[in-house]
Order: C-alpha cells, then structure tokens, then sequence
C-alpha cells in the first residue's frame, strides 16, 4: 500500500497511457465507414455495389451513378432480392452518413459479408468532387 501512495504520479501516468493506447479500439466499434475515394477504389477493382437508403425523393433530387435505391424503411426486406451475392462489397449511402451507419447493422444482421458505410455520406462524395445523377 505504501508503493501505491508514494507513487501515485506514476501509476496515474501508467494507467493514462494504457487508457490512450486503447482508444483506437474503442473507436474502431463505431466504425466511421469508408472514405469517398475508398469507396470509388470498391468500385472499381472490387466491384462493390452502391446501395442509397434515401427515401425515393432524395435519390432522384441526386445519387451516386448506379446506385440502387432502397429506403431505410424497407431495407431489411429488399436488400436480399436486390443485391443477391452476400460476399460481393457493399457500400451504403445516405445524406450525411447518419441512416447509412444504421443501414450497416440490418446488412450485416441479414449475412452481408463486407458492408460498410460512406462516411459523410452524399455530402462527402460531393466535397470530393466526384459526379451525382439525377433522376
């Protein structure tokens, strides 16, 4: 007990960088999703597919070319009979990002294997300059 009250700076100094180098794996069980340029490499040399969890008048007011649209609500029953192949990547979108991180847990809870979200959804993919249709 005598250590522990003589050096209470150095514990305290110990526990402080024990608690910061388990951080990225605090963060990494959120899962901030994939970046817009990592999304366009999915696309391209994995053929990942796009799925927009939009509501129908969001994705025709803008989308990723090729994206298919399924909303939030109805996800859980369309995404199976839309995107057949669980091992193929998937990349969900949104907006902001916010309704495409929930989108992940339904994907995954239904047996898709690599789903993940664009972080920033929308909004990012624009900032990176790439191209949105309209429908």
């Amino acid at each position: 007990m005598n250590f522990v009250l003589d050096n209470w700076m150095l514990l305290l100094v110990a526990v402080s960088s024990g608690a910061m180098l388990f951080m990225p794996v605090l963060r990494g069980a959120t899962d901030a999703g994939v970046t817009a340029a990592a999304a366009v490499q999915m696309i391209n040399r994995e053929k990942a597919v796009v799925v927009d969890v939009c509501e129908t008048e969001e994705f025709a007011a803008g989308h990723i070319g090729g994206a298919k649209n399924i909303p939030l609500s109805q996800l859980e029953a369309k995404l199976p009979t839309t995107v057949k192949n669980k091992a193929v990547p998937l990349i969900l979108v949104c907006q902001s990002g916010a309704r495409s991180r929930r989108a992940v847990a339904t994907a995954k809870k239904l047996g898709y294997e690599k789903v993940q979200s664009l972080s920033g959804g929308l909004a990012a993919w624009k900032t990176a300059s790439l191209p949105v249709e309209k429908s």
